[in-house]
C-alpha cells in the first residue's frame, strides 16, 4: 500500500527504469596484493619497495587484474596451505608500497 493513501504504490514507467551495468571494483591494495601474489618475487628475496612495485606492474602487465585474481583463486584451490601465507605477505607488502609511495 502507498504511504498513507490506502492504495498500492504506482509502478514506475518503463522510461523511468534505469539499469546500470554491474561494476567490479577492486581496491588498489587488493589488486596489488593479487599481482604480487602471482609474481615471481619471493618473501625470501627480501625485496625493496621498488622491486615490489616492479613485480606488481609486471604481473598486471602480463595477466591484467582479472588474470591475477584468477591465478590467485587457482592457487588457493590447489595449495590452500601455502597460498594463505603468501597472500598475507603479499597484502602486507602491497599495503606498504601503496601507503608510502615515496619510499624506495
Amino acid at each position: 500500500m502507498g504511504a498513507g493513501t490506502g492504495r498500492a504504490p504506482e509502478k514506475p514507467r518503463s522510461e523511468e527504469l534505469t539499469m546500470w551495468p554491474a561494476a567490479h571494483h577492486l581496491s588498489i591494495h587488493a589488486s596489488g596484493a593479487d599481482a604480487l601474489f602471482v609474481s615471481a618475487l619471493q618473501r625470501s628475496d627480501d625485496p625493496s619497495a621498488g622491486q615490489i612495485r616492479q613485480a606488481i606492474a609486471a604481473a598486471i602487465g602480463a595477466f591484467d587484474y582479472s588474470g591475477c585474481a584468477a591465478r590467485v583463486a587457482q592457487e588457493f584451490g590447489d595449495h590452500p596451505e601455502t597460498a594463505a601465507a603468501r597472500m598475507r605477505w603479499a597484502r602486507t607488502m602491497a599495503d606498504e608500497v601503496t601507503s608510502h609511495p615515496a619510499a624506495a
